[in-house]
Order: C-alpha cells, then structure tokens, then sequence
C-alpha cells in the first residue's frame, strides 16, 4: 500500500528531471517497496532530508516516459458497486489521482473514498451528453486548493470531462499524454501551478476546447504555430518561458481574448494581426518584439484593451488606432515609438487610459491632457513635465524621420526590409575637444540605399558641428520634407545628456489567476446541481518582471 500524508508543508516540485536523473528510476523501482516506510512529517516548518528524499522518488514515478503510462496502481474493492461502467472508470481516475497528491493542506480529497464519485469534493457530475439517462463526470474545480503532486494517466479516463480547473496549486510534471482521449474537455485551467516542460501539445488534439489557460507555469521553448489555426476563444500563455517568433497565421486565430506578455518573444508584430476580427483584448507587454505596429490596427473596431509595452517598437503610432471605437485601455509604453500622436487616438469615443510614457513622441494634442487617465512622462514633448533631456529630444527628431522611413519600407516595399531585421536607434557622444560625434543606427543588417530614400542630402550646413558617420546609412538622403533644415550645434548634446532611463517592473494586476469562460447553452447542462457558479472573469495576470533597461 502507498502511504500518502495530507500535511506535507508547501513541498511543491522540482524541475523536470534530466536522462542522468531518470538513470536512478531503476534503483527506486528495486526500492518501491521502502516507499511505505515514509518518514514522520511534520505539519510545520521546513521539509526533513528524508522528506525531501521520498518526494523526489515520487516525481522520478512520474517522470520515467512522459508518453507511456506511469500511473498509479489502483485496486478496485470488490465489495463496491458502481451505478454504470463510467463512473466505475471515474472511481479508478480519481483514486489514481488521490495517490499522485504528495499535500492537500485543505483536506480537499479526503472524501474521496467509495464508489460514490458524484459526492466527492471538487467532483461535478450530469446526464452524459450521448446518453441522458446514465450519470457521468462531467466537471473537476480544484481551483485554490494548494495542492501539490502531479497528473497521472488514468484521468485520460474521465471522458465525459467538459471541465477541468486546477489553477492556483502546486502541481508539477507535464500535461499526460492521455488527456487526447478527453474529446469532450471544453476548459483546460492549469494555470498558477508549477507544470514545465515543452508546450504541451496534447491541447491541439482536443476537438472540443475553447478555453485554454496555461500562465503562470514554467513552460518554455516555442509555441506550436497550429494553436493559432485551432478554433479557441480564449488563450492564455502569459508568465512562462517561451521563446519564440510570433508566426504569420497569428492572424488566423478567432480567439476574443489573448494575452502573451512576460515571455521572451522576440521578431515583429505579425502584419496578419489586423484579420482578428473577434478580438476583444490583445496583450503583447514585456516580450521582445521588433518592428512598428501595422498601419492598418484600426481595423480592429471591436478591441477594447491594446497592450503593447515594454518591448521595443519603432516608428509612429499609426492614424488608424483612431479608428479603434472600441479601445477602452491603450499601452504603449516603454518603447521607442516617435512623432506625435494622432489627435483622433484621444477622442475615442470609449478611451479611458492611455499610456504612451517612456518614448520619443514629440507633438502631443491638448485634447489628450483632458483624459481620465494618461501618462506622457519621458517623452520629448514640450512644456510638460519629467520629459526626456533637449539632448535626447533633438537627436529624436532625426531619429524619428530614419524610422519612420523603415518602417514604412518594411511593410511596403518587398525585399527592402526582411521580417528579421532589427529597427532600432542608440545614441553615443564622444567628450572630445572636438565637436561630438552622434553616431546612430537606423537599421542594423538591411540597409537603406540612395534608390530607397532620395532626392536630398543632409549635407554639412544642415548640422553643424555634428556629424553623423557612415556605418548607419550607407549611401543616405533624406527628402527635403522629411527634415527642414534642422540644425543641431555643437553644445546641444553633450556627453552627460543622454543616459539610459531606468524602466520600472511591471505590476501584477491580480494576486491570483481566476479565469472563467461563459459555457454556450449546449454545454450548461454538464454541470448539475449542485453545481457551483463558475465565473470567469478574463483579465490580464501579470507577475513582477525584471526590469529591461535600454540605452538610448
């Protein structure tokens, strides 16, 4: 017999093991029967060596093939009858699971005992959809219950699951293979645990699912781009490890909501972005992203939350954001964005804030001032308060036409610009007892020729004193309207003007993830009395990030 003690304190898991680890699987399975022998634990205070000890010989259980079957044993008392084989196959799954729980601090499964499945806590039972008139599983709400353990195989048993939420608990591992034979399971919540690993790809096998929510794990690599074909509502990948390029058929997704931020992206926002015509909210802070935002977003009427900062975004804010009739909240912040802001973006009609602080914008309409609520600070806009220095301001406005041009070069003229480039611009002096050098770079590996921009050059009578070198443009003209004779001397910039803005981390909104989806009528009925009132309230989580600072 296993033992299994309810009072493990906080144990949580650790990382997935290596091969070398697995190697000790062989030298545990010779030992299992040592198992039972588990040490006192202690309802308090920190985990013994022993503890400890036996802990990781239940996760090596789990770990030794992540696609066969490392499940529980389970025995079924023949002294136990069952109402229909379902609910027999319910009892074997959840008993299975009882055994994978390593600490339930709440006692939530301690009533999980005997054959009477439908009463056990977090356990919701109705009228299987191909036969009404048997009773099966259809729900498990095990959301804030700080449980730790893992998932074993036997709750790919559970086929008539439609819902399944653990969020907010420690449970580790990876998704079981055998979730792929739930074809019914229509919200997945493992969000706030501690699952790692690869994206778990068994969710794009699932037919019937709309609700995916993965944040708050410690998931990496890349993202499969067949989740954006598949026919979700809501996505939420948020908080994890992954790295990867956000891929064209983005734009394929019908999702109302997703939410990406706090991950390590890295490339351009996809142009593709501007087909997702179900958009409600679209969170794209703290990642790595390059390029300039669409010119056309504004086809995206019906979007009422846009957030897009922290990562490092060039060029203007596009006109069309004004035609956004819907944004309610829009975040631009810490980017490297210029110009000014378009005078519609602030008489939407619904716009309650709008952060654009910590960029290069220069113009700024006074209608903006009469917000609810909007923060411009660090920025180079005249007569307003904690603005960026006149050094760095001055070196924007030649800044902002390079980029500019770039970014409409990238979106318009094919071949110019490649999806890979990196836009970005930084600004050095040299304290020499000559005239300062401002050496920028509009475009690193793509260049600009004289076909692409032409017409006139800047030539030394429109900067005096300064020069700007040939390693960031080669061959460069600037039209004649882009800049109008500016001219820049030689004690506008110094070499204490410019430093790098400390950028503070980004707040988290909620302690806690309680995401939840409305079920379509066809669905409501899984859930029988007494079901629970299941609210999904679908914002953006976001936890404490590191600060990225830039040099500007």
């Amino acid at each position: 017999m296993r033992h299994r003690n309810k009072s493990i304190p906080h144990s949580g898991c650790s990382p997935p093991f290596t091969a070398a680890a697995l190697g000790l699987l062989f030298c545990y399975l010779i030992a299992s029967a040592a198992a039972d022998r588990l040490p006192s634990i202690t309802p308090h205070g920190s985990l013994t060596d022993a503890e400890a000890h036996y802990i990781r010989q239940r996760q090596l259980l789990y770990y030794r093939d992540e696609f066969g079957d490392r499940g529980e044993n389970v025995t079924v008392d023949p002294s136990l009858t069952f109402e229909n084989p379902r609910l027999l196959a319910a009892y074997v799954a959840l008993q299975a699971w009882k055994q994978a729980i390593l600490s339930d601090p709440y006692n939530l499964t301690i009533d999980w005992v005997g054959s009477r499945v439908c009463n056990y806590t977090g356990v919701f039972c109705a009228p299987a959809l191909d036969n009404p008139k048997i009773l099966t599983v259809a729900g498990i709400d095990l959301n804030h219950g700080d449980i730790a353990g893992y998932l074993p195989e036997e709750l790919g048993l559970l086929t008539d699951l439609a819902l399944f939420h653990i969020n907010s608990n420690r449970f580790c591992g990876t998704v079981p293979q055998k979730f792929q034979r739930l074809k019914l399971l229509f919200e997945l919540d493992l969000s706030n645990n501690r699952f790692a690993g690869k994206f778990p790809r068994v969710v794009l096998t699932l037919p019937s699912l709309k609700f995916l929510d993965l944040r708050f794990n410690e998931f990496e690599g890349t993202v499969p781009k067949e989740l954006f074909d598949k026919d979700l509502d809501a996505v939420f990948i948020n908080n994890n490890r992954f790295h990867f390029d956000i891929p064209d058929n983005f734009g394929n997704s019908p999702v109302s909501v997703i939410v990406l931020a706090n991950n390590k992206f890295h490339g351009c926002v996809p142009s593709s972005l501007v087909n997702m015509t179900n958009l409600n909210e679209i969170i794209f802070m703290n990642n790595g992203l390059q390029s300039c935002l669409p010119a056309d977003i504004g086809r995206l009427v019906n979007v009422t939350v846009l957030d897009v900062s922290h990562n490092h975004l060039v060029g203007p804010l596009p006109n069309s954001v004004g035609g956004m009739v819907s944004l309610e909240q829009l975040n631009v912040a810490h980017n490297y964005l210029s110009g000014k802001i378009p005078e519609s973006i602030c008489r939407l009609p619904k716009l309650e804030n709008f952060t654009f602080s910590y960029n290069f914008f220069t113009g700024e309409p006074p209608v903006c001032l009469s917000l609810e609520a909007f923060n411009d600070r660090r920025n180079c806009l005249p007569k307003r308060p904690a603005q960026r220095s006149a050094a760095q301001s001055v070196t924007a406005s030649l800044h902002s036409t390079v980029t500019a041009a770039a970014c409409i070069l990238s979106t318009t003229s094919a071949g110019l610009l490649s999806t890979t480039s990196s836009i970005f611009f930084a600004t050095s002096t040299t304290p020499t007892s000559a005239a300062p050098t401002s050496v920028f770079t509009a475009i690193s590996t793509t260049t600009i020729t004289s076909t692409a921009i032409s017409t006139t050059t800047i030539t030394s009578t429109a900067i005096s004193t300064t020069t700007i070198t040939s390693t960031a443009i080669s061959s460069p003209t600037i039209t004649s309207t882009a800049i109008s004779s500016p001219t820049i001397t030689s004690t506008a910039i110094t070499s204490t003007a410019i430093s790098s803005p400390t950028i503070p981390a980004p707040t988290r909104l909620l302690s806690t993830p309680t995401p939840s989806i409305t079920i379509p009528p066809s669905s409501t009925r899984l859930l029988s009395a007494p079901t629970p009132s299941i609210t999904i309230a679908i914002t953006a989580d976001l936890l404490p990030k590191a600060p990225t600072t830039s040099s500007t």
